[in-house]
């Protein structure tokens, strides 16, 4: 079974698919042996928000061959707008279970994001997990524009490798417009996975479980770092809340990811 044929919302106009970890990963990996170039996206408040506010960045994420709830608001949404089986697919976690199942089929991998020092430690830890996993592929870009002729290079070079699945970890909007950018020219599958590349590089702590399971990473996450995602968390979070809140209502509803403001009858 395939994406193709699983239910999925539109929550504040993104796609989100109802999937799960054994789904999600299966499809990735036929995806990679049939050395398709598809983008995935593993979207949380965040993403839904920046979508929200960015019409084209709302077309990216809802052009994504998939689109898992990364974030447990969007599970409970899922929930509660009917698909009672979806559950949650974080992208650090999905990360893990594709290379368990790149490893056992084969299938090459490769590494895009990050910082040189901890890309090489993530490197180390992947195969410290899977010993037999191929990894063809590693590469920390620059902080700055890349311009054409090192992009070209770089296209180059990762299909030159073998990768057939490659993670992506720019971090949330970047990530998402560069696979999008790259689709037809990567022959790989991405998979945007952003703080995965800091969880299992060990440059960041990752949340206990029971934190996660109550919605409450973000916090977590705030508490290790507020000078930089302050503005994030405080942006975002309650207006996701109040405009959730309005869907749910009927007080606006997302038709294939278009807002449409429902007129109040008197």
């Amino acid at each position: 079974m395939y994406l193709n044929v699983l239910p999925y919302r539109y929550i504040l106009g993104t796609r989100v698919d109802a999937t799960n970890y054994h789904n999600a990963t299966q499809t990735v990996v036929h995806w990679a042996q049939e050395c398709q170039s598809r983008y995935v996206c593993a979207a949380n408040v965040h993403m839904v928000m920046e979508a929200y506010d960015d019409v084209h960045f709302r077309r990216i994420v809802n052009s994504a061959d998939m689109v898992t709830a990364d974030g447990m608001p969007l599970v409970w949404t899922l929930n509660k707008t009917g698909i009672r089986e979806a559950t949650r697919v974080y992208g650090p976690d999905l990360m893990l279970s594709v290379c368990h199942a790149a490893e056992r089929e084969g299938v090459p991998v490769g590494l895009y994001g990050g910082e040189p020092n901890y890309l090489k430690h993530l490197v180390e830890q992947l195969l410290a997990w899977h010993p037999r996993l191929n990894i063809v592929y590693s590469f920390a870009p620059p902080f700055r524009t890349v311009d054409y002729r090192e992009d070209e290079k770089l296209v180059r070079q990762i299909n030159a490798s073998g990768a057939r699945i490659l993670f992506v970890g720019l971090g949330c909007p970047k990530q998402e417009r560069w696979m999008l950018e790259h689709k037809g020219r990567v022959q790989s599958v991405m998979l945007g996975v952003g703080a995965a590349f800091d969880f299992h590089s060990g440059r960041v702590n990752q949340a206990p479980g029971w934190v996660q399971k109550l919605g409450m990473e973000w916090f977590y996450r705030f508490i290790q770092d507020p000078g930089r995602l302050w503005r994030r968390y405080f942006k975002h979070n309650p207006r996701f809340v109040v405009l959730l809140a309005m869907q749910l209502m009927g007080l606006r509803c997302y038709v294939n990811g278009k807002i449409h403001r429902l007129k109040r009858r008197f």
